[in-house]
């Protein structure tokens, strides 16, 4: 049974924003330590770049809860998400 409407309206966007926010997560984890080793010398400003990776990384996590929640709804209805829903998250040409 592969029926790609039967998976809930907002899990598509839930999956492209979890894996458009974890590239960029991890792709400016990569900017953040040498700024936070830069900017220590101030407590203020180091302290508020730590809340906003710590706000971000909440939502990254909330975000995983709801896929979870979204597949486990779909799996729970017995069906299946088809190639192409993945291909078009993925944004892979379809064959």
């Amino acid at each position: 049974m592969t029926e790609t409407t039967q998976a809930p309206r907002w899990l598509r966007f839930v999956l492209v924003c979890d894996r458009a926010g974890s590239a960029w997560y991890v792709g400016t984890g990569f900017f953040f330590a040498p700024v936070l080793a830069v900017l220590s010398p101030w407590p203020e400003v180091t302290a508020a770049l730590w809340v906003l990776i710590g706000l971000t990384g909440l939502w990254l996590g909330l975000l995983g809860l709801a896929m979870a929640t979204g597949l486990a709804m779909v799996l729970r209805g017995n069906h299946e998400l088809g190639e192409d829903y993945w291909r078009s998250i993925i944004d892979y040409p379809t064959r």
